[in-house]
C-alpha cells in the first residue's frame, strides 16, 4: 500500500519514511517541485493539512496524499510560533547572522523572544495534524504532540527546525540528540502518523464477505 507524501523537506521526509511499516510505501508526491504551493492561511495545524491534502490531491487523481502541518507552541509566548513557525524569524523581519539558514535563524529568533522570560525552563510542545485526501475529499486527520521544554542553547546535530533547542526532560535529551527510531516514539510525527493509521487504514480494508 503506497501513500504520497505532500512535502521535500527533507528532515520530515526521514521521520516519515521511519513510521512507515513493512505493510505501508511513504514516498514524496511526484513532480511535487513543479506544483506550485498553495497559501497556507488557516490559522491552525489542521486547517493547513486540510487544505494541502485536498490541494495536492487533486494533481494526484486515484491516489491517496498524505500532508501535514506542524509546529512549536511555547507556553511563554501565548502559543507562539505556532502555526508559522517555519516563517518565524521571516516574519519578524530577523536577519540573523550572515549565510545563516532559516533553521538557525528562526531558532536565534526564538531565543531573543525568550531572553525577558524570567522561567529558565519554559515549557513548549511539538504539535502536528496530518490529513490524507483522494481526489479532493479528506479521508482521515490525525493529531500528536510531545512535550517538552526549550533550552537556552543548542545541543545535537540528528534533528532539524527547532530540534537542537527542544528538551525532552524524561530523556535527558534534545530532539537534535536522538537516533531517528528513539526520537520516532516520541515525536509527534509520529504520534500523528499513528493516530491518522488508526482511523484511515479500516476504511482501505477490503469489504468482509458474509
Amino acid at each position: 500500500m503506497t501513500f504520497y507524501i505532500a512535502t521535500s523537506n527533507p528532515g520530515k521526509l526521514r521521520d516519515f519514511a521511519a513510521a512507515a511499516s513493512q505493510h505501508i510505501t511513504l514516498t514524496p508526491l511526484p513532480n511535487l517541485q513543479q506544483i506550485p504551493a498553495p497559501t497556507e492561511n488557516q490559522p491552525t495545524f489542521e486547517g493547513n493539512a486540510r487544505l494541502k491534502a485536498i490541494y495536492y490531491s487533486h494533481h494526484a487523481p486515484g491516489e491517496i496524499i498524505i500532508a501535514d502541518d506542524s509546529g512549536l507552541e511555547v507556553d511563554a509566548l501565548h502559543g507562539a510560533p505556532g502555526v508559522r513557525s517555519a516563517r518565524y524569524a521571516d516574519d519578524h523581519n530577523f536577519a540573523g547572522p550572515p549565510n545563516s539558514s532559516t533553521d538557525e535563524r528562526n531558532n536565534l529568533y526564538l531565543l531573543q523572544s525568550l531572553c525577558k522570560i524570567l522561567n529558565p525552563n519554559p515549557t513548549a510542545r511539538y504539535h502536528c495534524v496530518l490529513a490524507a485526501a483522494r481526489n479532493g475529499d479528506i479521508l482521515a486527520t490525525g493529531d500528536g504532540t510531545v512535550e517538552g521544554e526549550i533550552l537556552t542553547a543548542p545541543r545535537g546535530t540528528h534533528g532539524f527546525g527547532y530540534d537542537p533547542l527542544f528538551y525532552l526532560p524524561e530523556q535527558n535529551k534534545t530532539m537534535a540528540e536522538l537516533d531517528i527510531q528513539t526520537k520516532l516514539t516520541f515525536s509527534h510525527r509520529g504520534r500523528a502518523f499513528a493516530a491518522l493509521l488508526k482511523t484511515l487504514l479500516p476504511q482501505l480494508q477490503p469489504p468482509q464477505i458474509q
